[in-house]
């Protein structure tokens, strides 16, 4: 598949997957990288690069908050991010549109294979 057209599609849906993961529990960054790449097959191996610049633009619009914890013993501080009461509405939103929009997706590309 052309590169160029795969991540212009995998763009639309990034913080749409990553507020859904974040409504599951809480999570640090390379967490929810390494859960999404699972979750998905492979196919949303984001990079560190990708996934901040998303986590901080949903922080600005109040949709996720995050908070340090405590090094415990030799364990690093970590930053966990959850979604907020604005968050959880908005992702339901989104899920409805994406559902819609998807349909109607592929109701156009479906469109030649049943004549």
């Amino acid at each position: 598949m052309n590169e160029r057209y795969e991540r212009q599609l995998k763009k639309g849906i990034l913080e749409i997957l990553v507020l859904q993961l974040l409504s599951k529990e809480q999570m640090y960054g390379y967490q929810m990288i390494l859960c999404m790449k699972e979750k998905s097959h492979g196919m949303f191996e984001m990079k560190e690069g990708t996934l901040y610049p998303i986590l901080y633009r949903l922080e600005d619009d109040e949709l996720v908050k995050s908070q340090w914890t405590q090094p415990q013993k030799k364990e690093l501080s970590r930053k966990y991010y959850c979604l907020t009461e604005k968050g959880k509405k908005q992702l339901e939103e989104l899920k409805r549109l994406w559902k819609d929009f998807s349909l109607f997706v592929n109701e156009i590309l479906e469109e030649n294979e049943h004549e």
